[in-house]
């Protein structure tokens, strides 16, 4: 294991390549990684780093990401089978669909869409930032929101505003159920819960903390408590521990697991940096469409 992480280092410098790694990836990867972070922050660190190769550790999408805020980068996603279910729920072309059938609707797109959906909506947001953006259109302008419907109902919970919902889901978070986090607490009495707003409305409600992952990693830095009941993919425990050596952290049972963020493994990073394999690749006129939607709620 030494060895492989001692070329890589040295590849990654003679290429002036940077490492980022999503929040869900597994530690080693993350212990590597120039940067740990959600996969729009990864997207922005990645640009104001100006590195030539930016090797995305994550799924798919958010390697397309990067490659949108960083066009004259090389962008290499490690396994290239790393993808996203609630991402591919929402299809460019049933989007570009509804919104022929409904051209006066605002549509809002979460980040963890592809390239070619960001390209067929008029703005992005992200878990973190959901409730800005929708706040931020006009109220007698009717909203889409896709592609989770549970962080849409959770918006519109906390807002008021409301808003049709694309029929999609993160498959790990919708699975966490409210009897779960009321079994935690029984077992961990004087634990804070914290979920993700990923998560069904009915188990957003038993939490005493909702918030995105960097939403999580900064609370817990802030608190004042010493135990935390952590309801998202259970990788993040690692970062909060490592940044939190006094607290005391517990995933749920059985454990949120996303299978495609730990596809990932050392060995797959030494060998796109030695070969340039996964690089992301796409149509110029997809990634000029879509970057506007994540401009736009930039600028918010």
């Amino acid at each position: 294991m030494s060895e492989i992480i001692e070329k890589i280092l040295k590849l990654k410098e003679e290429k002036g390549a940077v490492i980022l790694a999503h929040n869900y990836v597994n530690a080693e990867i993350q212990d590597i990684a120039d940067f740990t972070g959600d996969s729009l922050e990864l997207s922005i660190k990645a640009k104001n780093s100006k590195a030539g190769v930016i090797v995305f550790c994550g799924v798919s999408f958010m390697a397309e990401t990067a490659k949108l805020l960083s066009p004259d980068s090389t962008v290499l996603h490690p396994v290239k089978e790393a993808g996203c279910a609630m991402a591919d729920m929402a299809k460019a072309e049933d989007i570009a669909a509804y919104r022929k059938k409904n051209p006066d609707t605002v549509l809002i797109a979460y980040v963890n869409t592809t390239a070619a959906a960001k390209a067929q909506v008029d703005i992005c947001c992200t878990s973190a930032n959901a409730e800005k953006v929708v706040s931020s259109i006009p109220e007698d302008k009717k909203i889409m929101f896709l592609p989770d419907r549970n962080l849409g109902t959770n918006v519109i919970n906390s807002t008021g505003r409301q808003m049709e919902l694309w029929p999609g889901f993160c498959p790990i978070h919708n699975r966490v159920e409210p009897k779960v986090i009321r079994e935690a607490r029984k077992a961990h009495p004087e634990a804070l819960v914290m979920v993700h707003p990923e998560c069904h409305p009915v188990t957003v409600a038993e939490a005493d903390i909702v918030l995105s992952t960097g939403g999580m990693l900064r609370a817990v830095k802030e608190s004042d408590a010493k135990e935390f009941i952590v309801g998202t993919e259970y990788g993040i425990i690692h970062r909060l521990q490592k940044e939190n050596p006094d607290k005391k952290f517990y995933p749920l049972e059985p454990r949120p697991t996303c299978q495609d963020m730990k596809l990932i493994t050392l060995e797959d990073i030494l060998h796109c940096l030695e070969s340039g394999d996964g690089e992301v690749i796409l149509d110029p006129a997809v990634m000029e469409r879509a970057r506007l939607p994540i401009d736009r709620m930039l600028e918010l």
